[in-house]
């Protein structure tokens, strides 16, 4: 009777330790927390430092990125030797600053009169001829707003400052630009052209009174030398 009920309370207590929670198990402490007290100050000043450390780089690379402004230009000193050369950006935040010239493309002519008088009729400014066709407008149409300002830019990118040809489209972008020209003055004089001269005027435009930037205030002239006008520069491939 004793011996069944020792068998009896072992199974029971064999009973209550199965169903019941197992024991808890005790794990080490790791990483950070198994430092000691002075061990996690170390820690947590080398964390401060570096994170610190990060935020001033960013901020560095930040201003260097940025568009010119009064904090970047006072500490511009800073900023580049911080930068360079180990990191140095080619890229800008934003985009770059949009064009600050007002470039107006006009021209003069030789032209000769249905009585065979040959007269130079003066500048006229065909750039302006496009802005007064394009203000109000709420459809301009692409010709208007690109065709002579793209005319112009491919001249002068295939030019020198002497107008002398620095490409093999040298030849083309002054065919183009002449043709362009003009069929332009055959719309205003009606009038056949012997000669035309080209020439661009650009007027720096002025920076906000903050930015402290100094412009020209005078315009400045390009001349291209006279071209005569063959038949093939006219619309129609007649004079």
């Amino acid at each position: 009777m004793r011996a069944n009920d020792r068998d009896g309370g072992d199974g029971a207590r064999m009973e209550t330790h199965q169903n019941g929670p197992p024991p808890e198990e005790t794990n080490p402490p790791t990483g950070v927390a198994a430092l000691g007290l002075p061990g996690r100050i170390a820690a947590a000043v080398a964390l401060a430092a570096v994170a610190a450390l990060a935020c001033a780089h960013l901020g560095m690379v930040f201003l260097h990125v940025a568009p010119s402004n009064t904090l970047s230009k006072r500490h511009a000193e800073a900023v580049d030797s911080w930068v360079y050369p180990e990191f140095e950006q080619n890229w800008k935040l934003f985009a770059p600053n949009p064009l600050q010239q007002n470039i107006a493309v006009q021209v003069r002519a030789e032209i000769r009169t249905g009585d065979g008088e040959v007269r130079t009729v003066d500048w006229t400014d065909l750039s302006a001829e496009d802005g007064r066709a394009i203000d109000g407008n709420p459809a301009p149409s692409h010709t208007q707003q690109n065709e002579l300002r793209r005319a112009w830019d491919f001249y002068v990118s295939s030019h020198d400052d002497d107008n002398r040809a620095v490409g093999p489209r040298g030849r083309l972008a002054e065919e183009y630009l002449r043709r362009i020209v003009v069929m332009r003055l055959g719309r205003t004089y009606g009038a056949e052209v012997d000669r035309i001269q080209i020439r661009s005027r650009t007027l720096q435009v002025a920076p906000p009174v903050w930015s402290g930037e100094k412009t020209e205030s005078e315009p400045r002239y390009r001349v291209l030398p006279w071209w005569n006008v063959s038949a093939d520069d006219v619309p129609g491939g007649s004079l």
